[in-house]
């Protein structure tokens, strides 16, 4: 299974409606399972660097496996490896919220990173349109066996 144009255009069109509804301008990223851009759209308003910080939090949430917020826990326990795994790419690679994998059916098809809310908008955009398009959000944390979500891992360190 491929991820595709069609695939990625209605991501990216879900997303900027969803910011519209909530007053925010965003840039919207969507990358195939290798990090290559497939495509990226910066609604009118959105700040000059946000179609850039989408591009590395789409990239990181394909090449890594995992959404941004699950390697929050890795890249505080060992910052100087982190900070070198950043350069090794073709883009930054960022343990940031509002970056998601693009997975179905148990397959990572790519990744989506949305940038120009808060934090919390930018995850919270990312898991409905993913959602509502019937991706999987469900991931193995990293070290573990057990399966969740990145919602539930901030709920495990907030506790």
């Amino acid at each position: 299974m491929k991820l595709t144009l069609a695939d990625a255009e209605e991501i990216v069109e879900a997303a900027l409606k969803s910011g519209q509804r909530i007053g925010r301008a965003f840039s919207v990223a969507v990358v195939d399972s290798g990090g290559f851009v497939v495509l990226i759209k910066r609604s009118d308003g959105a700040r000059p660097l946000t179609p850039s910080i989408a591009t590395a939090k789409a990239y990181t949430a394909a090449v890594m496996q995992r959404p941004g917020k699950l390697l929050k826990p890795w890249a505080e326990s060992n910052p100087g490896f982190f900070a070198q795994l950043s350069t090794m790419g073709t883009h930054p690679i960022i343990a940031s919220d509002g970056g998601v994998t693009i997975k179905r059916d148990g397959e990572i098809l790519g990744g989506l990173g949305i940038s120009g809310g808060t934090s919390e908008e930018d995850q919270q955009i990312c898991d409905e349109v993913l959602e509502a398009l019937g991706y999987e959000l469900q991931f193995q944390a990293w070290g573990g066996a057990q399966q969740q979500t990145a919602a539930e891992e901030e709920e495990r360190r907030d506790g």
